[in-house]
């Protein structure tokens, strides 16, 4: 018997009000897969993460971690955030504290890990990402990428099964973004799971195991990222694919 995918989005459905963001959407990821999400703005990308992460409800529907529902109502969120990782395009790091306190509060105060341990992994991590020495200082002291590079290091400190990252270059000037890039090709040859959402159409095909197009809340179409960006099968993903290559960014 064939065994579970890491993560399985099966059917899911998500309003915020009148507005219909996920219109029954499914999804498979297999583990150390990379999936990248593509798509119009508008089209579920964050959505699909922040439900995944148990930050936004889902209205009906499965959300499964290694075969279970997580998305039952008496799941325990904080186990499952332990388990899955996310980073938003905004840094989201306290500004009144060093990027070592930001980086380490989650693991003091949700896991109960004492100071000297978390510090310890903090600066393996900090380290391993180009941060060593910007362990003391404070976000607004530090450049975009370096930001970034912050917050992605605070996910990985529960030593998280899947990270999920959204838009996470989309706040940076392009000269940073490339940095910010090298961070996650670097977890992906480790073989980290990952789902990310981006606007990075080249760095989707050169990184992505399978890249799936979004359109009304629905993945309309899926497959390796030379079969989609190079034969894409739905005309949806056709508009939105000449597009891309016509602005430059494919």
């Amino acid at each position: 018997m064939a065994a579970a995918p890491k993560l399985e989005l099966i059917d899911v459905h998500k309003s915020y009000g009148d507005k219909r963001v996920l219109n029954g959407l499914s999804l498979a990821v297999e583990e150390h897969e990379i999936v990248c999400l593509i798509g119009p703005s508008g089209c579920g990308k964050s959505t699909l993460l922040r439900c995944t992460d148990l930050l936004d409800p889902i209205e009906s529907g499965e959300i499964r971690l290694d075969g279970d529902n997580i998305a039952d109502s008496g799941t325990d969120t904080n186990a499952v955030r332990r388990r899955i990782g996310i980073v938003f395009q905004s840094f989201n790091l306290f500004p009144h504290m060093s990027v070592m306190d930001n980086v380490t509060l989650g693991a003091r105060r949700a896991q109960g890990r004492n100071r000297r341990e978390a510090e310890d992994q903090a600066r393996e991590l900090l380290a391993r990402f180009g941060l060593a020495d910007k362990a003391d200082a404070y976000p607004n002291k530090i450049s975009g990428g370096q930001n970034q590079r912050a917050a992605i290091v605070r996910a990985l400190m529960s030593e998280p099964e899947i990270l999920l990252l959204d838009e996470v270059t989309s706040a940076l000037d392009p000269e940073l973004v490339g940095e910010v890039l090298g961070v996650i090709r670097e977890l992906a040859s480790r073989g980290l799971t990952m789902v990310l959402a981006t606007h990075e159409m080249g760095f989707a095909r050169d990184v992505a195991s399978t890249v799936s197009f979004l359109h009304e809340g629905q993945v309309l179409e899926s497959g390796p990222p030379n079969e989609l960006f190079g034969s894409p099968q739905h005309e949806r993903t056709q508009q939105f694919l000449r597009r891309v290559t016509e602005a430059g960014r494919l």
